[in-house]
């Protein structure tokens, strides 16, 4: 197979975020002295995108505020935690460079906000490295259904087959074999609960990106 497109999530892929989003509804729900369900985090439907997310937290909690309210709050949140501690996993930023040394085309496929997408990679210099950045925000299942992935090589004028996509949640891995791209699974604490089934299922996996390169290499070669 001739691979001709590379397409990153964003949390836990690239930045080393997923535990602060865990944080964030916390501290929401806490500010409105309401209770942490002991299954808040597995009990979220499936594939959920940013705007079901706040959607689901409305409904469940019987929230006044309006869609658009919870998730500006919650971008708020997040974006200071982006601006001040949220560091680049080891090794990815030498992986996207050597990629685009290659003349692959790179897109991020994430369920997250417009906003932060573009914050996060701005952030840590990256943003100019990708031609596209598909993401929750826009109308469209989340993962593990494969839309995300599949607009994202809609836009970069490819078919779903000659996609690579690195994941670090089993609901991404699904995402991208449901798009019948290569899926490579790279380890995140916050997925170390899914490690085995992610394994199972993806095409390839690393702990990290120096393993990664190496397989690279050897699919674009």
């Amino acid at each position: 197979m001739k691979y001709k497109a590379i397409i990153f999530d964003l949390d836990g892929t690239i930045i080393d975020s997923m535990g602060i989003w865990r944080q964030v509804d916390m501290d929401f729900l806490g500010s409105r002295n309401i209770g942490v369900p002991t299954d808040l985090f597995d009990s979220m439907p499936q594939g959920n995108s940013y705007n079901q997310t706040a959607k689901y937290f409305k409904d469940r909690f019987l929230l006044p505020e309006s869609i658009e309210e919870i998730m500006d709050e919650w971008t708020a949140a997040v974006k200071w935690h982006y601006e001040h501690d949220v560091l680049l996993k080891d090794g990815v930023r030498d992986t996207i460079i050597m990629l685009r040394n290659l003349n692959f085309p790179l897109a991020i496929g994430t369920s997250n906000h417009d906003d932060l997408a573009s914050l996060a990679l701005s952030q840590h210099d990256l943003h100019q490295y990708f031609e596209i950045i598909v993401t929750g925000t826009h109308d469209m299942l989340g993962k593990p259904f494969p839309d995300i992935f599949l607009k994202a090589a809609r836009e970069l004028s490819v078919e779903p087959e000659t996609c690579i996509v690195i994941e670090d949640t089993l609901n991404g891995i699904r995402a991208a074999r449901a798009a019948g791209m290569y899926a490579i699974a790279i380890r995140d604490e916050d997925s170390a609960p899914q490690w085995e089934q992610m394994v199972s299922e993806a095409n390839f996996h690393a702990d990290d990106y120096f393993t990664i390169q190496n397989h690279l290499k050897e699919l674009l070669s």
